[in-house]
């Protein structure tokens, strides 16, 4: 790992996290913004409050921007990117236009993160499907109860999961899990926002239907930024739930639009609805460039350097359990703590301007590839103070 390059970008793009002020960990919830992405925001903001200033290529060769970004990040193609607003939209997406119909079964677990549950409870009960959430082993999903499903009961058609899990910080096996569902004929759904951006994900490599990501947690941008994959075996055979007037195949000449042409685009443009927000997609362009510069493995390798220092400190302090599973290909970047007092500790973390959250009965880091261990010591010292 270099750590003189992930100094020096961080005295560049974080530098209020140079000064000792605040120990954020907190990426689980929102994410800050670099100064790269801070400063389009307020250079494209100040055309957009100005509409007169702005340019052709301030609007969608923007998006086309923001989609290659996402496609390099995934080592997928451009084509296979469509920009959504947040996870939820992806999520709602995958659930109306994946196939499955009445009598069919659509695998889960329980302990999702609920954006990932109404939908596809939603949309199967309209279709007369049924949503089935296998139990926890414990706390964490039964991955193997979850591959039996899939491979001897033939009433399943999909597997929707979240990579990596909002409060136990527990990640699935999705090369596994995506073997087991081609076998079968079975499509896979992935929520991906816990994982893309802390960990490293090659689509050219693993088979995933679709995956929904918002960019505003790990990948350091705005609200209402993100994107949905649907694979290129998936794009032009799926029909959009929801229609765009932009997702159609015809060049766009804004001086006649009554030439009414509704054959798709061939690519997954076909699945976004606009208008988008220009100035918070040229934000999120700048924050994924970030990691495409740096390199995803550098990144990645930064933050499993935090969690196993995390695992160093469980392991000396029998006080504290560590929830988040401990073998380094099951785990991401949120780490889960269960400690004696929970409302006590949180009230130490804020006191001390460490930025934290609770989740189930946890007390919830999430250190990014830019904190160091002293931001991550600051927090699990608080984990065994006294009052």
């Amino acid at each position: 790992m270099s750590t003189d390059m992930i100094a020096r970008t961080r005295a560049v793009e974080f530098p209020w996290a140079t000064d000792g002020q605040v120990a954020f960990l907190d990426h689980a919830s929102t994410g800050p913004l670099p100064t790269r992405a801070r400063r389009a925001i307020e250079s494209f903001g100040l055309r957009r409050a100005e509409p007169f200033r702005l340019k052709a290529e301030d609007l969608f060769p923007v998006l086309a921007r923001t989609r290659a970004e996402a496609a390099q990040l995934l080592g997928a193609p451009a084509g296979s990117i469509a920009l959504s607003t947040n996870t939820s939209h992806g999520v709602n997406l995958a659930a109306r236009t994946l196939p499955y119909g009445k009598g069919d079964i659509v695998l889960s677990t329980d302990g999702e993160f609920p954006a990932n549950v109404y939908p596809w409870m939603a949309a199967c009960r309209e279709r007369g499907a049924e949503f089935r959430m296998l139990p926890l082993a414990g706390h964490l999903p039964d991955e193997e109860a979850l591959l039996r499903a899939i491979t001897s009961d033939p009433r399943v058609k999909g597997v929707a999961i979240s990579w990596v899990s909002y409060w136990s910080g527990h990640r699935f096996d999705l090369n596994a899990l995506s073997a087991a569902c081609r076998a079968r004929g079975i499509w896979l759904f992935v929520d991906a926002i816990q994982g893309v951006g802390a960990v490293e994900l090659d689509l050219a490599i693993t088979h995933i239907d679709m995956l929904a990501c918002g960019a505003q947690k790990w990948l350091l941008s705005p609200w209402g930024t993100g994107f949905t994959y649907v694979h290129p075996s998936r794009v032009q055979a799926l029909e959009p739930a929801e229609v765009g007037w932009l997702a159609q195949r015809r060049d766009t000449d804004f001086r006649s639009l009554l030439d009414y042409d509704a054959t798709w685009h061939d690519d997954a443009r076909r699945f976004e609805v606009v208008t988008l927000d220009f100035v918070n997609f040229a934000a999120m362009a700048e924050s994924l460039s970030l990691f495409n510069e740096l390199g995803v493995p550098r990144t990645a390798e930064a933050v499993r350097h935090l969690a196993n220092h995390a695992l160093l400190f469980a392991d000396a302090n029998p006080s504290v359990a560590l929830i988040t599973p401990r073998e380094m290909a099951r785990r991401a970047g949120v780490l889960a703590f269960r400690v004696a007092d929970l409302d006590g500790t949180s009230k130490r973390l804020r006191e001390a301007n460490v930025f934290h959250a609770v989740r189930e009965g946890c007390i919830r880091l999430a250190p990014h590839w830019y904190n160091t261990v002293a931001d991550l010591d600051r927090a699990l010292n608080l984990l065994i103070a006294r009052n």
